[in-house]
């Protein structure tokens, strides 16, 4: 049996808490988690089934600039979606771009206002 099991969450950074919150929740449906500790720097936490985003806003180590245009070129998180159809409008309507992913997969990726790159695959 192996020793890790699971995986409980995907922590991001990001430069402003409200304007993330606005795409992850806004855009994505997500559900903040009051269960977020007092931590000494802004941030939110989300659900996503069982699992957990957090959003840490903290100064980004990484450049943001330079990253490549399609997110599976970079490291990401791979989110279950029931309707790629629904996302697609949803980053249409917000202007967001997003390429298709190029397994074969009815998937896609994008990044958030931050730069993160994410990948949202079809689970039907």
């Amino acid at each position: 049996m192996s020793l890790v099991r699971d995986i409980h969450h995907v922590s991001l950074v990001v430069a402003e808490t409200a304007r993330s919150r606005r795409f992850y929740e806004g855009v994505l449906g997500l559900e903040p988690l009051a269960e977020r500790p007092e931590l000494p720097f802004p941030g939110i936490w989300f659900g996503v089934g069982a699992r957990q985003i957090h959003l840490l806003e903290l100064p980004n180590p990484d450049p943001v600039d330079g990253r490549p245009a399609h997110g599976g070129r970079d490291r990401h998180a791979a989110l279950l979606v029931s309707s790629l159809n629904e996302l697609i409008a949803r980053l249409d309507a917000e202007g967001i771009p997003y390429t298709l992913s190029r397994s074969g997969r009815r998937a896609l990726f994008c990044r958030d206002p931050d730069g993160n790159a994410l990948e949202f695959i079809e689970d039907v």
